[in-house]
């Protein structure tokens, strides 16, 4: 048995130190003052009523047998019968009234009223009377509330008597006995029932974080499509769960290009791999003469070259997304820069029977950049758009710059690209024509690094396309430019 409650133990913690617990605890405490206050606010002002409207009908007794005491001093019947009989005719709310000389000579009583209540204990004549009772004991334990006043007796005046007026308050003791009993009853009622109503208004509203913490438990790399539906839930709890399904549809894509990025390096780095297997393995079938073995080595040097580039490239975008990439800056012509281009590509341009031209300006461009990193992006561009144009094309670089940018575009007549791929074409080893880019030597990285250069530099490319009239890249350069008037 012991052994349960220590395993209980844990959970009974985990449950105290809970979101549900803290909420329901704070709504019951709330509910809980909120029902104290309200009582024990409405128990004064109901002991403050009670008491006002006692302390008004002594008032208006005093105030009924002064006047007759001052305006008919001679008429003792009617004295006689508001002191000694009113009383007696009361079931519930008795009062007593005694009157009393110059010497304290009683003069006139209520019946009973000795027995009642202790003449030591009445207050004394008061001149003008007590604005308020006096609460007082009877000597059978009632409770009663009495004031007194002096009053001058005829007009003119001939002597004084005191009025001492008592009323029997027993009822309304018992009355707010009974509000006593209740309100212990309520409050231990309420503190029975708080508890629950708020852990259900709790549940209730940490619904909607329990779903979502189910939701984020069931999502692994290979289970990505779970979302939240946040139809029904809070505003805030609402955009919390949009958020989150936008997180995820962040995460979903970036493990499915992630995934594909994986089978695209594992199928780049099979095929020259196993067209070096594969010759090796020829070559090796049989004796061979040195010129088929010269030819087999050669082969193989193509395909490790091919390798090669493949690794430098990914190498590079590996370090491009270093969060501190170094950059070394300097102050570059632009139209030098992409003069060294085209010098550069410009054999293999005339071999395809394709046209380079380069326009800058006006005037000369010089921008604080990488030199050796945008040559790779320029020449990244040029290379594609020369691969593309068919002979008798032409490619133009350009370059021109505004108030704080500089904008370089690369510039074919080629092909074009079908305007569904133009979103992916900056994606890691993305190809419109695969089987065309792995006869021209390409990896499908080349529009990725440019885009990484830009990205380094804190600029961006876009890419503008139509089938058969040619393609144009241009790189946004955030940087100031020093202009030269030639």
């Amino acid at each position: 048995m012991s052994w349960k409650l220590a395993a209980s133990f844990p959970r009974i913690y985990s449950w105290w130190g809970s979101l549900a617990f803290r909420l329901t605890a704070g709504y019951a405490l709330a509910g809980l003052l909120m029902v104290l206050l309200s009582t024990v606010i409405l128990y004064f002002v109901l002991v403050t009523e009670l008491d006002r409207s006692t302390d008004l009908f002594l008032a208006d007794k005093l105030n009924v047998i002064s006047t007759m005491l001052r305006e008919h001093p001679s008429d003792l019947d009617d004295l006689r019968e508001e002191v000694e009989l009113e009383s007696a005719a009361r079931k519930y709310e008795h009062f007593y009234i005694r009157l009393l000389d110059e010497r304290n000579v009683p003069l006139m009583s209520t019946p009973g009223m000795a027995e009642q209540l202790d003449f030591q204990q009445l207050p004394e004549r008061r001149q003008p009377p007590a604005r308020r009772g006096v609460p007082m004991k009877g000597r059978s334990g009632q409770s009663f509330r009495v004031t007194s006043s002096a009053v001058t007796v005829g007009s003119p005046p001939s002597r004084t008597v005191t009025i001492q007026v008592a009323v029997d308050i027993s009822q309304k003791r018992e009355l707010l006995a009974r509000y006593r009993y209740w309100f212990w009853v309520i409050l231990a009622g309420c503190l029975a029932i708080f508890p629950l109503v708020g852990y259900q208004i709790a549940r209730q509203g940490i619904r909607p974080v329990e779903e979502i913490a189910t939701t984020a438990r069931h999502i692994s790399s290979t289970n990505l499509h779970e979302r939240i539906r946040p139809q029904g839930y809070a505003v805030e709890l609402a955009s919390l769960a949009s958020t989150f399904n936008q997180m995820l549809d962040r995460l979903e894509e970036s493990f499915e290009r992630i995934s594909r990025f994986s089978a695209d390096i594992a199928h780049d780095l099979r095929t020259p791999v196993n067209n070096i297997r594969g010759e090796a393995e020829v070559a090796l079938a049989r004796a061979r003469t040195l010129e088929e073995y010269r030819e087999v080595i050669g082969s193989c040097l193509e395909e490790t070259v091919r390798l090669s580039d493949l690794i430098s490239d990914l190498l590079f975008l590996a370090r491009a997304e270093n969060p501190l990439p170094h950059l070394h800056r300097a102050s570059v012509d632009v139209g030098e820069l992409l003069g060294s281009v085209r010098e550069y590509y410009e054999a293999s341009a005339a071999e395809g029977g394709v046209s380079l031209t380069t326009t800058v300006g006006p005037g000369p461009i010089i921008a604080e950049l990488d030199r050796t990193l945008m040559q790779r992006a320029v020449g990244n561009l040029v290379a594609n758009a020369v691969a593309h144009t068919p002979p008798g094309g032409s490619v133009m670089l350009g370059a021109e710059a505004g108030d704080d940018t500089v904008r370089i575009a690369v510039t074919d007549t080629g092909v074009g690209i079908p305007a569904e791929a133009l979103p992916r074409v900056f994606d890691r080893f993305y190809r419109v024509d695969a089987s065309r880019s792995h006869a021209s030597g390409g990896t499908g990285l080349g529009l990725a690094i440019v885009q990484s250069i830009m990205v380094l530099h804190g600029g961006k490319a876009d890419i503008a396309s139509q089938l058969g009239q040619g393609t144009q890249v241009n790189l946004h350069l955030p940087v100031p430019a020093k202009m030269t008037k030639m």
